[in-house]
């Protein structure tokens, strides 16, 4: 029987580091299967965003639903079964391409928001923000505690082309104050993570990414998965 890709060791890393590594998650003919469907597709509308420094699209299987069976692998269907038991269900998916040399950073910061379809005030649930025809809100901590981030690499990825920078074991501290991240994030981690390899990360895990000294485009697909249902009124 072949080797389960969400060991016992690397889910208990994940629990404990927050985030984990799985080199070969996809592989090169999926990774081009992917590359050519996003490249093919028209980048036209507000969900795409481009410029000299990034391009990114959000809502990606929904402007381009012909990704989403590429994406829906055995060994992607193999790690969620692992990870959720009970089932879970896709809540994000982004696409970020940080081109050659681009002088894009991304600060230190938790991933604090969810989409949700529209407002509805809920106990626990706040601050809210609306742009771009997106709700977005913080949900609970216990939400973001119970949801998984897969950053799947169509790119190698190291320190020069701007792969992230974690805080190991952050996610355990719930919320951080703003004003407390830039002591915690003195000793960091550098996440360097092969094409076709999937970086699992839990939302509240500190993480940053410099920018790009190499001619070495970085491009990712970021999915968020959580078993969570939400209180009547927001989906």
């Amino acid at each position: 029987m072949p080797r389960s890709l969400a060991t016992p060791a690397l889910i208990q890393e994940f629990s404990t580091q927050g985030f984990a590594i799985i080199p070969q998650l996809y592989t090169p003919a999926e990774i081009a299967a992917l590359l050519h469907c996003i490249e093919s597709a028209p980048a036209a509308g507000p969900n795409f965003r481009r410029s000299q420094d990034v391009f990114a699209i959000r809502n990606l299987v929904g402007e381009i639903p012909e990704l989403l069976p590429l994406l829906n692998t055995p060994n992607l269907r193999e790690v969620l079964a692992d990870l959720f038991p009970a089932g879970c269900h896709l809540t994000k998916a982004i696409y970020f391409d940080k081109p050659a040399g681009s002088n894009w950073l991304v600060a230190w910061h938790q991933d604090l928001m969810i989409n949700v379809v529209q407002r509805a005030d809920q106990p626990g649930f706040g601050p809210w923000t609306a742009k771009a025809g997106w709700v977005a809100v913080q949900p609970p901590v216990t939400i973001l505690e119970n949801t998984v981030t897969l950053r799947l690499h169509l790119d190698d990825c190291d320190a020069t082309n701007g792969a992230l920078k974690v805080v190991p074991g952050s996610h355990r501290q719930g919320v951080v104050p703003p004003e407390a991240i830039a002591s915690q994030a003195a000793t960091p981690s550098m996440c360097a993570v092969p094409a076709g390899g999937g970086m699992l990360m839990k939302p509240l895990l500190l993480h940053a990414s410099s920018r790009s000294t190499s001619a070495r485009p970085r491009r990712v697909i970021h999915l968020e998965f959580s078993g969570e249902e939400l209180p009547a009124g927001l989906a």
